[in-house]
């Protein structure tokens, strides 16, 4: 039965219908398939396309595309093309080479004449393993993929998911995007995998995808959970069991919270990748340092000084997953700082002590996020909207911190024009000013020049 689907982006419409028209006057055929296809039963625009094209060889479909378009990349021996300027992706059915590796994933092998059936039994889920014709208008979905997304499952295709281990950290961020949980059957056959092998940087993939498209992440981390995958993570198998004061935090244990954390985030992310990122991984990591610290005292459990002691472990989590070390230092602030907003809207702090916090952190903005996040994180309990939050912006911004590290009003360049010479102690006096300033001593450079000058005799 035919199935009308609508892309309403003028320009991918416009260049799905010449791409089509090439490929099928070459005597090739051409289905819509994966996650665009998706995103169209679920009454949602792709953003980008995936074309699967049988019944032409690589070559031929190299020539013909390049004719026409600018191809970024080409994988000529799996018949994969890219091109220049468009979401477009398309691709020739391939088969996986056994026991070859890339840092993208398994090798494979392109094969023209593979017909549509088995092509989508190649892939990873029944919800991405649907293909549409836009020429003729057929609908395929061999899988039952449409049922199980209106059913919100995850469901493996076939045994050749295990081609693929890092699949698992795919399901595992579909679930959280898309509302899913897993078939009891896809669960039992991903428990049977491992990550170990994998290349970082595809695993890094997967979870940026889990933090930045998210809409409830507590199912992705769930899943991963069921599949007995935590044993890759140890940093947050130990958050499971690990229990908390009843009275702060009914909602149960550190790893029930840190779910609860992440569900908020997802929330209120605002768009900006970057800062969502660094924002969802405090989060994620925030309470790591809970498992070495939870204690019962007199009855009460405690977890004093969490919050440094989840510096070791959120800097292992993370430098298992990447090398960015400076994406690594901006998150772990976040996790050492993440009690802050409270304590210093509980002790009304002074100006000093919050350029002292924007100078250590760097971005309160996102400080108050991981914080607020943390605060709404523990239902029953009913958030009050974290007043502390909002308190610690708005001094923030009068003293224009939020967003930046109050920046240094006298330079070494002013000392040298002063007559200093180069040498340790300018660096002496260079801290003496940048204290000062933080300590609001003096909050203009003419100012500061001043404070410099009482400083200068003391050096000779």
């Amino acid at each position: 039965m035919p199935v009308r689907f609508r892309i309403e982006d003028p320009a991918l419409a416009g260049s799905l219908r010449h791409i089509e028209q090439l490929i099928r006057r070459a005597g090739g055929r051409m289905w819509l398939v994966g996650g665009c296809i998706r995103d169209l039963v679920l009454g949602r625009q792709p953003h980008d396309l995936d074309i699967e094209v049988s019944g032409l060889p690589p070559g031929q479909l190299h020539t013909l595309l390049t004719e026409h378009f600018s191809v970024q990349f080409v994988g000529k021996a799996f018949g994969v093309f890219k091109l220049q300027g468009l979401p477009i992706d398309i691709s020739i059915p391939s088969r996986l080479l056994t026991g070859n590796e890339s840092i993208t994933g398994p090798l494979r092998q392109s094969d023209p004449d593979m017909d549509i059936d088995e092509a989508l039994a190649r892939r990873d889920f029944t919800v991405n393993a649907m293909a549409w014709d836009p020429d003729t208008l057929e609908f395929h979905d061999p899988f039952n993929g449409r049922a199980d997304l209106d059913a919100h499952v995850l469901r493996h295709t076939s045994e050749r998911f295990t081609e693929d281990p890092l699949r698992v950290l795919r399901g595992m961020q579909l679930a959280a995007r898309f509302g899913l949980t897993a078939a009891p059957e896809t669960v039992t056959l991903c428990s049977t995998l491992t990550q170990d092998g994998q290349p970082s940087e595809r695993l890094w993939e997967e979870w940026k995808t889990l933090l930045l498209q998210g809409v409830k992440p507590s199912l992705g981390l769930q899943f991963l959970s069921d599949c007995g995958w935590l044993r890759f993570y140890p940093e947050l198998a130990a958050l499971q069991g690990c229990v908390q004061d009843p009275i702060w935090h009914p909602e149960g244990d550190v790893w029930i919270h840190t779910l609860h954390c992440l569900d908020w985030f997802a929330l209120e992310c605002t768009g900006n990748q970057q800062d969502d990122l660094i924002t969802g991984l405090g989060i994620l990591c925030h309470d790591f340092g809970k498992p070495v610290t939870t204690t019962t005292d007199y009855g009460r459990i405690t977890s004093r000084g969490h919050d440094q002691e989840g510096e070791a472990p959120t800097r292992r989590f993370l430098e298992r997953l990447t090398n960015q070390e400076d994406l690594i230092n901006e998150v772990i602030p976040l996790v050492l700082c993440h009690l802050r907003p409270r304590a210093l809207h509980d002790a009304m702090a002074s100006d000093s002590a919050v350029r002292r916090l924007a100078k250590q952190v760097k971005r309160i903005d996102r400080l108050v996020r991981v914080a607020r996040a943390d605060h709404a994180g523990r239902p029953p309990k009913p958030f009050d909207g974290f007043p502390a939050g909002a308190w610690l912006l708005e001094r923030a911004r009068k003293l224009d911190v939020e967003a930046q590290a109050p920046a240094p009003l006298v330079m070494g360049r002013h000392l040298l024009e002063l007559g200093m010479l180069p040498g340790p102690r300018l660096g002496e006096i260079l801290d003496d000013c940048y204290e000062a300033q933080l300590d609001g001593l003096f909050t203009t450079f003419d100012e500061g020049l001043v404070f410099a000058r009482t400083k200068l005799p003391s050096m000779h």
